[in-house]
């Protein structure tokens, strides 16, 4: 799906992933540690906007010491995406955003990052297979179900035309 939002996760070292994202004005990139399930919780943030009850989700990546912290808000069909810095994850845990420094801000539809989303996770399975994620990542499994899920959502809400696997997991 052409648009403007970018997205890429790669493994980039043992428990180590660089994850980018941006659009035609800005973006930014985190090294993110293991520490959390980053992709998995990714995965399933983007997945319940989907849901029409749902109008925030919240995501936090752990880049030891500090928490990047990602907020989307769902209004219609598209979707904000707030990424926060704190210092300290463990010291902001129950910290407002406003309380975080804000690092980027984009407005796109939810069907661009449903797609930007589930394309980079494929291309990463593609890439490294379970087998090799769980090598490079270590603390946990490929998200197999979780991109299962999103893709099926994304396919069936968004009328996205162009293709994606329909492997089940």
């Amino acid at each position: 799906m052409p648009g403007d939002l970018d997205f890429s996760w790669e493994l980039s070292g043992s428990g180590w992933a660089t994850c980018r994202i941006g659009d035609s004005t800005s973006g930014t990139k985190h090294v993110v540690s293991y520490c959390t399930d980053a992709l998995a919780d990714l995965i399933r943030g983007v997945a319940v906007l989907y849901d029409p009850a749902s109008s925030v989700q919240r995501v936090s990546f752990d880049l030891e010491p500090i928490e990047m912290r990602w907020v989307l808000r769902v209004q219609d069909a598209d979707v904000t995406i707030a990424i926060y810095e704190f210092p300290d994850i463990c010291a902001s845990y129950d910290k407002p955003e406003s309380a975080g420094k804000l690092v980027w801000r984009s407005k796109q539809p939810r069907a661009f990052l449903g797609h930007a989303v589930t394309e980079a996770a494929q291309n990463l399975l593609h890439l490294h297979g379970e087998d090799g994620y769980r090598a490079k990542w270590v603390q946990h499994p490929f998200p197999t179900t979780a991109l299962h899920d999103l893709r099926n959502l994304h396919v069936k809400h968004d009328a996205c035309e162009l293709p994606h696997e329909t492997a089940t997991p």
